[in-house]
């Protein structure tokens, strides 16, 4: 059993294999696919409302940074939230270049123009130190199974803000983590899953050994859903 609740088998990849393959999952087709996913059917309107709501409360508990680095970025699912404040500085990345592409095309012309996009790694941001007030890192994190991998990513991160890290993940103590875990232990060993359930225990405890102090959290739905975002303060 690893130390994040489920069971699988040690991936001895390099950190920069593994983000290279979720990037490689997201050609034009997918992105746009992707893009559009969050935007069509109730449920995933009210899902993107409630953690549009929770991330929110994170920017303003991390101190509403003037500027941001959006990491991974995706479709630019978040610009809109992060332009919410003015004179803000918005930085964005991520590691498909479609994902970019389709960010560029898809959303407002004005709200492009505020935003400096780039494809880079969260491993290796190629970023000065101290580049940026916060780093906002929404949906990566849950599909990184390695402690050392996590911990990596989260050195990067130190380095490269000045202040803060807004990051979501899945967590245990809940009744989904219990429910998909429970589920997971039918399946075949050696079946594939590409997102992870990472104990709340030991993750604050790879935030502390990066060089995090933990100003807070937000929960999706407490005690229901997996989803939480941290708020990390550099030390």
């Amino acid at each position: 059993m690893s130390s994040d609740g489920e069971s699988r088998m040690e991936d001895s990849r390099s950190p920069q294999a593994i983000y290279q393959e979720l990037s490689n999952r997201y050609g034009l087709e997918s992105a746009q696919q992707y893009f559009r996913k969050h935007r069509t059917g109730p449920l995933h309107r009210l899902s993107t409302w409630r953690e549009l709501a929770i991330a929110r409360k994170a920017l303003a508990l991390a101190g509403d940074p003037r500027v941001v680095l959006d990491l991974p970025c995706g479709a630019g699912r978040f610009w809109p939230l992060l332009a919410e404040k003015p004179d803000r500085r918005i930085f964005a990345a991520d590691c498909s270049e479609e994902m970019l592409q389709v960010a560029r095309q898809m959303q407002p012309p004005e709200l492009v123009e505020r935003v400096e996009s780039f494809q880079c790694s969260a491993f290796e941001t190629g970023l000065e130190d101290g580049s940026v007030d916060s780093i906002f890192c929404m949906r990566l994190l849950h599909h990184i199974p390695e402690f050392s991998h996590r911990v990596a990513m989260l050195r990067e991160f130190h380095r490269v803000t000045r202040a803060t890290v807004c990051i979501s993940l899945w967590v245990d103590g809940n009744f989904k983590a219990y429910h998909r875990t429970k589920r997971k232990a039918k399946r075949p060993r050696g079946d594939h899953h590409s997102r992870y359930i990472v104990e709340r225990r030991s993750v604050e405890s790879e935030f502390m050994q990066a060089g995090f102090q933990i100003r807070g959290h937000f929960d999706f739905l407490r005690f229901y859903s997996m989803w939480r975002i941290y708020v990390l303060q550099k030390d």
